[in-house]
């Protein structure tokens, strides 16, 4: 299954996004971010029956915006994490798509305002004590989302040269894959990886592994991706093209493939939307 992201939509509601989709004949919707409104719930039920939808870390968007981190130190940026994945999870199953994706976490607390941007200056916990805290999180709301019924999915982050060169080391967990490598083995059958190629392609620039060599690497534990393109020094969430390094070693026949592409009219995504849909079903036919 095809999906297109409404993360490119920050200052719009997430259904009206959706919605706008469907209009342009995108049918799967990665529901991710977008503005908060008071009556998501009720509105996602309005939509067309046909729109199938699932849910992506940070939906639905809460009233006070906190940044989603399973790996803080902070009480109650930790607690807020917790609370609103268990929410996503019960909002997944309501809306007939019993799967949940989340980011990993960072070894910071950075502000809304630093996410996808320049990180500040923010005390850096320790690698083992955060990635240790991250994991024993991930198997607590795994093995309640087992009881449930979900799957769930963690999401590679992404580290450029100028945040590593900046704090003298990786302020984020799971961006290299010999750590996501590690950190999957310990998990459920219900975690999986959601490899963005995107992240990936910047992290191999910054941290210089091979691409190939990578995906490689976390083959196994790869259930679903997203999807989009850049320079390899920014995650600018650009279009995909025939030039996108991932063609050659993408796996065929998943039923998760997000596109995830920012600042674009809908008319264009529904574009990429279909050429997606052909790359992925001619894959499947190889």
């Amino acid at each position: 299954m095809i999906f297109v992201s409404t993360g490119g939509q920050r200052n719009t509601a997430a259904a009206k996004t959706a919605l706008d989709f469907y209009d342009h004949g995108i049918l799967g919707v990665e529901l991710s971010g977008g503005a908060y409104s008071q009556t998501s719930e009720q509105d996602l039920a309005s939509l067309p029956k046909q729109l199938k939808l699932q849910l992506h870390n940070y939906f639905p968007p809460p009233q006070d915006p906190f940044v989603l981190n399973l790996a803080s130190n902070d009480a109650i940026i930790s607690n807020q994490s917790l609370i609103h994945i268990r929410f996503a999870m019960r909002l997944a199953i309501s809306l007939g798509c019993p799967r949940y994706s989340f980011h990993a976490g960072f070894r910071i607390n950075p502000h809304v305002s630093e996410l996808g941007k320049k990180l500040g200056r923010h005390s850096l916990q320790d690698r083992k004590f955060a990635y240790e805290l991250f994991g024993d999180r991930v198997l607590m709301l795994a093995e309640e989302a087992r009881q449930e019924g979900v799957t769930l999915f963690i999401e590679n982050n992404v580290i450029n040269s100028a945040n590593l060169s900046f704090y003298g080391e990786d302020p984020l967990l799971l961006t290299h894959p010999d750590e996501i490598s590690c950190f999957m083995k310990n998990m459920p059958s219900n975690v999986h990886l959601l490899l963005d190629v995107a992240h990936l392609k910047v992290s191999s620039n910054a941290l210089g592994f091979d691409l190939i060599d990578a995906h490689e690497t976390l083959k196994e534990w790869i259930k679903g991706y997203h999807l989009s393109d850049n320079d390899g020094m920014t995650d600018s969430n650009g279009e995909v093209s025939e030039d996108s390094w991932f063609w050659q070693v993408l796996i065929p026949n998943l039923d998760y493939y997000t596109l995830e592409v920012y600042k674009t009219p809908a008319y264009k995504l529904a574009e990429q939307y279909e050429y997606v849909s052909a790359k992925v079903g001619n894959l499947s036919c190889k």
